[in-house]
């Protein structure tokens, strides 16, 4: 069994951190830095009472909210719905039917007061039927061309600086790095690997069922509308269990869907980090937690306060918060 640093020991460790070259640079010093820091430095030296051999060494990131923005709407429902455009000609009911009406009459907000079901409807009609070489070919002539609707950027420069920074730490080292998030697995695994460095088999998502094939002589897979697992709330850690088969020592979220992942992370007796990102920027960001419809935080950040874990406050912790900052 690991050993648990105290907090106290933490701030002991942090104090030599500075003499090192900053393995985060677009974090600013100290604070979140520096326990992170700390925490590396100990899991890494075997000396250490907290060292955690490398095999050990599993870390888990939620997506939206945690490595790239999710406000207004989570960006796979973005793309949803430009699919819903793209295809509407050849579905003429669309402009009668429920939600497809709102989404083509720009009524998002009507769409959302419909709930998840209208939502899943959506993301069924747009993400199953077609081949899965297929969809990952749509999602990325997406991400070429589509823009966010608040910045004008392309969602791949909508990541978080400071986050893919640690993502690099952690792997430098010797952590394995690893994607836990509600959102679409073959729609993440598209870009993970370009982006964060997350290679596609270290990416765990939601996914519909799918199906194996043979077409015109060639095998594939199929994408066929029907949920096979969500990876969200108490579906992460059995997602964890699942497909990594290791209890992380590092876990980062932000919001009340990655509660859980936290508190499986967090086991009693064992050296481990539990993070949240708490978005409080709304100048560079945007500034939500509890009543957010998107990316609530509320359970969560009130088990981080009883728990110790690091809150990351981004208008005081992140020097950027995007790239292009």
């Amino acid at each position: 069994m690991r050993t648990r640093i105290p907090c106290a020991a933490l701030a002991a460790l942090a104090v030599g951190c500075a003499a090192h070259a900053d393995p985060l640079p677009s974090w600013r010093a100290d604070g979140a830095q520096a326990r992170i820091v700390a925490f590396v430095e100990a899991a890494t030296d075997p000396a250490s009472p907290a060292f955690i051999p490398e095999a050990e060494r599993i870390a888990v990131f939620d997506n939206d909210g945690t490595l790239w923005a999710e406000q207004p709407a989570y960006f796979q429902l973005l793309f949803a719905i430009d699919r819903v455009r793209a295809l509407a000609p050849e579905h003429p009911e669309w402009a009668t039917t429920e939600p497809f009406r709102s989404v083509l009459a720009g009524d998002i907000e009507a769409l959302a007061a419909q709930g998840e079901h209208a939502i899943l409807e959506v993301v069924m009609a747009t993400h199953a039927g077609m081949t899965t070489d297929e969809f990952a070919a749509v999602v990325r002539a997406w991400l070429d061309t589509a823009r966010h609707p608040t910045t004008g950027r392309p969602y791949s420069e909508m990541t978080y600086t400071p986050m893919v920074e640690l993502l690099g730490y952690l792997r430098a080292s010797g952590f394995q790095t690893w994607i836990v998030s509600g959102g679409g697995v073959e729609f993440m695994r598209v870009f993970a690997e370009a982006v964060y460095g997350v290679p596609p088999q270290q990416t765990i998502g939601s996914s519909i069922r799918t199906t194996f094939e043979m077409r015109d002589g060639e095998p594939v897979i199929v994408r066929l509308p029907e949920i096979d697992f969500i990876d969200d709330k108490a579906g992460k850690p059995v997602g964890i269990h699942k497909f990594i088969g290791r209890r992380p020592v590092f876990a980062a979220g932000n919001s009340d869907g990655d509660l859980q992942m936290l508190q499986w992370t967090d086991a009693p007796g064992d050296a481990d980090f539990c993070l949240i990102i708490h978005h409080t920027d709304g100048e560079r960001e945007w500034a939500y937690d509890r009543e957010s419809h998107i990316g609530r935080l509320d359970a969560a950040l009130d088990e981080a306060n009883r728990r110790g874990w690091l809150v990351v406050d981004i208008a005081q912790e992140w020097e950027v918060v995007f790239a292009e900052d």
